[in-house]
């Protein structure tokens, strides 16, 4: 590992880590309505909601909430649908790119509006900008804001007081019901955080030269001295937000390896960054919100050991094994490791290299990352929600094992609350396991496949984690543009995104009825290093060991095969 290498990895953790509890202590007031450095531009909030017609004083249980969040998605999925399937007759389309396939549109479009980004088309060679700016990056936006909506109203669950007490909490939940409001969360999510990141990082991609333009694509001439087109598009700002949001769809087939989207070392560093920072400022907000900094840092602490451990894997196996293919130069072999990890531990899912090139113990990793249910930091907003599933099962464990009701932050955690968390931690690994069988069992699965063998395995295994942990990345090598693949890949997405969504907001209302309960010498505390380590290992073992068999199947077998030179 280079030097540089080095120096990149620990620039970007560090200032990634100084910056990220300034960033969730800043989301705390802005989403308990309390004074913040841009709170001069709230009038343009009041407008919003007189325009819209939302009542921002007016809570919400945990069912106004899903039916809140379950109207806006379905408005978002037809506007974009009908924006894909007629750009050929909307404007700013130089290329005179025609509508999208229905399947094809479809499958975009719930990608899109659920933070996962799939892409099973080239955008330079599919979309012109109108669909690319008022379709893509306006849902990359708002499928990120709704993440981070529905992570602030699963943490008021768990901190409102139940009973006649409950108006007495400080300022966390809206006045009349404790979830808060869909509507104005996410109109803070985009408004204070994620419009003003998003502006800066485009400023700053422009500068190295990230291209930011509506002209026509541009005649060129290749090395080779064959005609050519060099593609143009508003990059930049689409580029910004993709990484921030953890949406990470490219605005060019290459994503990230394309030097019209990552040309330089700073910028590469830059989108780093960005992938890494609102998810790690979750786990802070979290124990702003909740009042007790050491619940956030307990959380913050067992997802950083997760990265770490991936981030060594996937570069340490990566230089042993790896090679160059299907890697730019100007990264090399670490920074692309390192990169992979990144982008799928946090439902990022863009790329600066070809990941179906990574040696078969890195491919691994990478899968490992998004099968562990996107809770190492994950998504803005998912990777906290995710975590606090795994979290209550922690806790019902911890009480059977110290003979006791289990409880969380002095609420009990009852039956109700367990069997939602299971559902929310099952629905994923379920899609993974369930649909890769049914992909790997028929004609249209198969005939898909670029590679026989485990790797092909691999590839099929890759593209339904990547569609259950909403992460969007692709593997490569398989064709998954195909009617079998659009349709089975959609409905992955969606039981990824809501079958996780929906319970964890059953689990906030339930608790935010409770009544606390004072703490005891029994009470099994939860912000220490033991309960840390028992998390750790609960992770493990309900979200990790469960594809331990596939992957056996798929990298671990590719890797030996390759020490023993068996080409497929």
């Amino acid at each position: 590992m280079k030097s540089f290498d080095i120096a990149e990895l620990a620039i970007a953790i560090g200032l990634v880590s100084i910056a990220a509890p300034a960033l969730g202590s800043y989301m705390k007031r802005v989403y308990a309505g309390e004074r913040h450095p841009l709170s001069f531009i709230e009038p343009l909030e009041r407008l919003i909601y007189k325009v819209t017609g939302v009542e921002p004083d007016s809570g919400m249980d945990w069912k106004k909430y899903s039916k809140a969040l379950v109207v806006f998605t379905a408005f978002s999925l037809g506007l974009l649908f009908l924006i894909l399937v007629g750009q050929g007759f909307l404007p700013l389309n130089p290329q005179k790119f025609p509508g999208m396939k229905w399947d094809l549109a479809l499958n975009t479009a719930i990608s899109f509006i659920t933070n996962t980004n799939w892409q099973a088309y080239s955008g330079e060679a599919a979309l012109g900008y109108f669909a690319q700016a008022a379709g893509l990056a306006v849902q990359n936006f708002l499928s990120a804001a709704v993440g981070m909506a529905v992570a602030v109203a699963v943490v008021r669950g768990i901190i409102a007081r139940g009973g006649a007490d409950r108006q007495s909490h400080a300022g966390e939940a809206a006045p009349s019901l404790p979830l808060g409001n869909f509507w104005v969360d996410m109109t803070r999510s985009v408004l204070y955080v994620l419009l003003p990141l998003s502006i800066v990082a485009a400023i700053l991609l422009v500068s190295q030269g990230v291209v930011q333009n509506l002209s026509a694509y541009v005649p060129a001439v290749s090395f080779e001295g064959k005609a050519d087109l060099l593609p143009m598009g508003p990059a930049a700002s689409q580029v910004a937000i993709k990484q921030l949001g953890t949406n990470g769809g490219g605005f060019f087939g290459p994503n990230s390896a394309f030097p019209f989207e990552n040309p330089t070392p700073f910028s590469n560093l830059l989108e780093l960054v960005s992938i890494l920072l609102v998810p790690f400022a979750f786990p802070f907000l979290y124990g702003k919100m909740v009042g007790k900094k050491q619940q956030g840092w307990i959380l913050f602490a067992v997802m950083f050991a997760f990265i770490a451990i991936l981030i060594a894997g996937g570069i340490g196996s990566e230089l042993k094994w790896g090679t160059l293919e299907g890697k730019e130069l100007r990264f090399g072999k670490s920074d692309s490791a390192l990169w992979a990890v990144s982008t799928t531990v946090t439902s990022n899912g863009s790329a600066n290299s070809a990941h179906d090139s990574l040696s078969p113990l890195s491919g691994m990793v990478a899968m490992i990352g998004m099968m562990l249910g996107e809770v190492v930091f994950g998504g803005v907003g998912s990777g906290l929600y995710g975590m606090i599933a795994l979290v209550v099962v922690t806790v019902f464990i911890a009480g059977l094992m110290v003979g006791r009701s289990p409880e969380y932050l002095g609420k009990k955690i009852e039956a109700r609350e367990v069997q939602f968390s299971m559902l929310a931690i099952l629905a994923p690994n379920t899609v993974i396991l369930l649909f890769a069988a049914v992909a790997i069992s028929l004609k249209a699965g198969l005939s898909s496949l670029g590679n026989a063998g485990p790797h092909g395995l691999s590839e099929i295994l890759y593209a339904f984690s990547s569609a259950a942990g909403n992460n969007g990345s692709a593997f490569g090598g398989l064709n998954a543009n195909t009617v079998f693949y659009n349709l089975m890949m959609s409905l992955g997405i969606l039981i990824g995104r809501f079958g996780v969504i929906f319970p964890m907001l059953a689990v906030a209302g339930g608790l935010s009825g409770k009544e606390l309960v004072a703490e005891s010498s029994g009470t099994f505390r939860t912000d220490t290093l033991v309960f840390g380590v028992l998390l750790f290992c609960v992770v493990i073992i309900i979200a990790g060991l469960t594809h331990f068999p596939a992957l056996t199947l798929g990298p671990i077998l590719e890797h030996f095969l390759m020490l023993k030179g068996v080409v497929l």
